[in-house]
């Protein structure tokens, strides 16, 4: 019988995924196909964070991914435009970060939304970053701040360039394992690599004619920091559609709805159209940040045909 072992996917690039072992050493591995056909709608099955049960193959340094771990949780986004499939980022992961930029290029506002929306749904902190802040216009940034910070949420500025708020990013990652996410062109590995030098990470310029990233980072990989703790590099992502997640439930992933939602005089109130609704009052008070509310109506309206 194979050796069996323990370990964790560090790098999964469709048909091959790396694997760490805990002694330190590295196995390149296949799935046993049946693993595939476990009921999973999702495009990728075996994802990085994983907790891999392996066998050894008899080409040294090969194995095959006999089992996966149960998943404590992840990051999910639908596959494609009306696909029922999923796409699964990382799991087992302690935080997120979201890298936003404002402009060259500028991270739509629903796209920051609808992976915050995730991350609450899936219980996982989220902080955003906001990336580039030496190109940034200072008074939308004061915007920005003022929207998301009003929601609940930590935000931070950091700039590769001029050296601002990395190290406070260095002092988050330490002793987590780290989801590093964002659209395309906004510097997530450009920072990792200067959080940590010792890494070989590929990073790119932003495309003068479209003002858009090139996709430097081909395959999501994770990576060990020397101060302790692991960052996970993904492929820049275009869109997030939402899965898995009820119009009834969609509210409660918006914490400063939820924060006023029991003053609403229905219990099972939408926050759209009923009357004495709580959200809706604190929109119109500005205690509810009106693009927030915006974005939960978009999600509501643009998600009805996702889910027929």
């Amino acid at each position: 019988m194979n050796e069996r072992f323990t370990a964790t996917v560090v790098r999964a690039t469709g048909s091959w995924y790396d694997v760490a072992t805990p002694e330190g050493g590295h196995v390149r591995c296949r799935i046993r196909g049946r693993l595939r056909l476990k009921g999973v709608r999702s495009t990728n099955p075996v994802v990085v964070g994983d907790v891999v049960e392996c066998e050894r193959e008899e080409t040294p340094g090969e194995g095959v991914i006999v089992e996966i771990r149960p998943r404590r949780n992840y990051v999910i986004r639908r596959a494609s435009n009306l696909s029922k499939e999923s796409h699964i980022i990382a799991s087992n992961i302690d935080q997120a970060l979201l890298m936003v930029t404002l402009q060259s290029p500028e991270t739509p506002p629903e796209f920051v939304d609808r992976f915050l929306v995730t991350c609450e749904a899936y219980k996982v902190p989220v902080t955003i970053l906001l990336s580039k802040i030496d190109l940034q216009d200072p008074e939308a940034v004061a915007d920005f701040r003022a929207v998301y910070e009003g929601a609940g949420y930590r935000v931070l500025e950091v700039s590769v360039r001029d050296g601002r708020g990395v190290e406070e990013v260095r002092r988050l990652l330490t002793g987590s394992t780290t989801l590093v996410s964002g659209n395309s062109g906004v510097g997530k590995s450009s920072l990792i690599q200067t959080i940590d030098p010792a890494l070989d990470i590929r990073t790119g310029e932003i495309s003068e004619s479209h003002h858009k990233g090139r996709h430097t980072t081909t395959f999501s990989t994770m990576y060990p920091l020397q101060g302790g703790g692991a960052v996970i590099d993904t492929p820049g992502i275009k869109g997030f559609g939402l899965i898995d997640i009820d119009d009834a439930e969609l509210w409660h992933y918006f914490p400063e709805m939820m924060r006023v939602a029991p003053g609403c005089r229905f219990y099972n109130c939408t926050h759209t159209h009923e009357p004495g609704c709580a959200v809706v009052e604190a929109v119109k008070a500005g205690e509810i940040a009106w693009p927030r509310y915006e974005s939960y109506l978009k999600i509501l309206d643009e998600d009805e045909k996702y889910r027929k």
